[in-house]
């Protein structure tokens, strides 16, 4: 590596040296108001969204156990990104990896905007707290100089599932627990958002979900070698 480096001489600072950490993926979704975080929810990919765009496979993700581990260890990490970058107002949604090596928390990415992959829809079930609404109430507290108040924060666990299915129009009535509360209605896709108060019959329902989505409807497409037109 350092051979590398030093023969680009003048030129080094043209190129980033990036390293994989193997590792499990966090994503933290937030709302800062004020320089501080009034609201916090970790989650960790089961499946993450590189996993599913290169190896066609079935995006997953779920709510962290409350005041667990991973909880507070990423609600600490993350207040301190957002003071590093000077965050003011908004809504975040920041990415990190735990080393499975040595179980380091490590900064991915962060970007001042809600989660995609109905993310926000995941935290609204497990929090009551919608992250668009409260965003767009935050913009417009600051904007006219007045103060903005969180909703009542619920502490439930949720989890997500998607995926694209080779049906336009999937018939997912088979899934009929009483736990789900969301479904995706795209086509070409099938995806549901469940939610309990225990963690872990969230866990043994996405276990199932997948193994049945993979069986029944599941597709995949090959990442393309170049950027599309």
């Amino acid at each position: 590596m350092w051979q590398v480096v030093n023969e680009l001489g003048a030129k080094r600072h043209e190129y980033l040296i990036e390293q994989f950490k193997p590792g499990h993926v966090f994503h933290v979704d937030a709302l800062t108001v004020g320089g501080k975080n009034i609201f916090c929810r970790v989650s960790q990919y089961l499946d993450t969204p590189f996993e599913v765009a290169h190896g066609g496979g079935v995006f997953r993700s779920s709510i962290c156990e409350f005041g667990g581990e991973d909880d507070q260890a990423l609600q600490l990490l993350n207040k301190q990104v957002m003071e590093a970058f000077g965050m003011e107002y908004s809504a975040s949604h920041t990415e990190y990896i735990k080393s499975k090596e040595t179980g380091q928390y490590y900064f991915l990415e962060t970007a001042s905007r809600v989660g995609g992959a109905h993310l926000a829809e995941l935290v609204e079930y497990s929090s009551g707290i919608s992250l668009w609404a409260e965003w767009a109430k935050i913009e417009d507290a600051m904007a006219k100089g007045t103060s903005y108040q969180l909703p009542p924060v619920r502490n439930d666990y949720a989890g997500i599932i998607v995926s694209l299915s080779r049906f336009e129009h999937p018939d997912h009535s088979s899934f009929n627990e009483e736990e789900i509360v969301w479904r995706l209605d795209k086509p070409y896709h099938i995806g549901l958002i469940i939610q309990s108060d225990k963690r872990s019959r969230i866990h043994d329902l996405l276990d199932s979900y997948v193994e049945r989505i993979f069986r029944d409807f599941h597709a995949s497409a090959p990442v393309p070698d170049k950027p599309l037109d």
